[in-house]
């Protein structure tokens, strides 16, 4: 698989950033204290259900809803199975899943407080990941998804219904490619690759939505826009918060020696390491252009406020003169009483010569301010 670059700006769906959000917050349902591998349940959790599929390089065999009790003798040699559970609201069930293939509480509980950060453990029967991801539809939530691999088995943890793994179930249905033939490790890889390819669509719309901001601040800068910079500046520190531990996480799958994860699959998890640093330098970029937008944006205010100045300035540097010859003939002397007396009030064309010299003063600024550059160029 190779790696994506977004596409450029100026597509027709570009979509507006996420509105205002409350600040992201850990509820620890345990009470402190507690000791390690106390589960206790979010009470807005999903009602768990579990799926099976079952299969090697010539068959395959599916199980949409599989009970507990029936895993044991899914789990057979020479198949690899694979135990999807989504929804994480039923204790008991958990704790049996558990019981039946060796995992460890800790690591129990560590599926049960979905505020993980992605990272691998390994243990004597099984490797322990986990992961962060994107919630379709979702914008930038992301949800935590919980692996244990072992020799032939994989089972994976989700908070809720709908994820991004459908592309993963078609090529083990249709047998493409090496899926079928690998072991229980490809199978954790595809399904970490297929987390990773999900953050590519949602920075593509963030740097197009970066972009038009970008020309929308440099053109038409307005006070609505610092609440959008501010809002897409967010939605990238949370894309950042899952995407660098996620590149820890599959550099230790990579360096780690652990019997789960065979050798070819450490190649592919090279790969799909090069994408999370790609993806790393496409959301420090964007943050880096989001940062310096308010920059821009004060740049440009204060730009379009010098030149508002400017043109306030010119005109009542015209009209000083103006205002001096008005206030001038405005004195009322009488020339009666001296000849001194602005004897200029008795010509016949004295108020047009006064408006003419008026034009004339205005006239003879506005060209000079126009010589000068002030008006435009000379």
């Amino acid at each position: 698989m190779t790696g994506r670059r977004p596409k450029p700006a100026g597509s027709a769906d570009t979509p507006r950033p996420a509105r205002r959000r409350p600040a992201t917050r850990i509820r620890r349902r345990s009470d402190p204290g507690a000791p390690p591998g106390t589960l206790v349940a979010d009470p807005l959790a999903a009602k768990p259900v579990i799926s099976a599929m079952v299969y090697s390089a010539d068959r395959i065999e599916d199980y949409p809803d599989c009970p507990v009790s029936d895993l044991a003798a899914l789990h057979r040699p020479g198949q690899v199975l694979w135990v999807d559970v989504v929804g994480l609201a039923d204790i008991d069930l958990i704790e049996q899943l558990g019981a039946a293939f060796g995992i460890h509480r800790l690591a129990l509980e560590d599926v049960i407080n979905v505020h993980q950060r992605p990272k691998a453990e390994d243990f004597d029967d099984h490797v322990f990941i986990v992961s962060r991801m994107l919630v379709p539809g979702r914008g930038t939530e992301t949800e935590q998804v919980s692996f244990f691999l072992a020799d032939n088995y994989l089972i994976t943890f989700q908070e809720r219904a709908g994820d991004c793994f459908d592309p993963v179930r078609q090529r083990l249905a249709a047998s493409r490619g090496r899926i079928r033939e690998a072991g229980a490790d490809y199978l954790a890889y595809a399904l970490i690759d297929t987390i990773v390819d999900g953050f590519y669509p949602v920075l593509e719309q963030y740097g197009e939505t970066v972009e038009q901001l970008e020309d929308e601040v440099i053109a038409r800068p307005g006070i609505d826009q610092v609440d959008r910079i501010h809002s897409v500046k967010r939605d990238l520190l949370a894309l950042r918060r899952a995407i660098w531990p996620t590149r820890e996480m599959v550099n230790g799958l990579i360096r780690e020696e652990s019997p789960f994860l065979k050798e070819p699959t450490r190649l592919y998890l090279r790969d799909c390491y090069d994408h999370t640093i790609q993806l790393m330098d496409i959301v420090e970029t964007y943050r880096e252009i989001a940062s310096g937008l308010l920059d821009v944006y004060l740049s440009s205010m204060s730009a379009r406020m010098n030149e508002i100045m400017k043109v306030l300035t010119i005109i009542a540097t015209i009209f000083i003169p103006l205002g001096f010859i008005a206030g001038l003939y405005g004195m009322n002397f009488n020339p009666d009483v001296s000849p001194l007396n602005m004897p200029e009030l008795r010509l016949y064309y004295g108020y047009p010569l006064a408006l003419g010299l008026m034009t004339a003063v205005a006239a003879a600024l506005i060209v000079y301010f126009w010589r000068k550059g002030w008006l435009g160029k000379s």
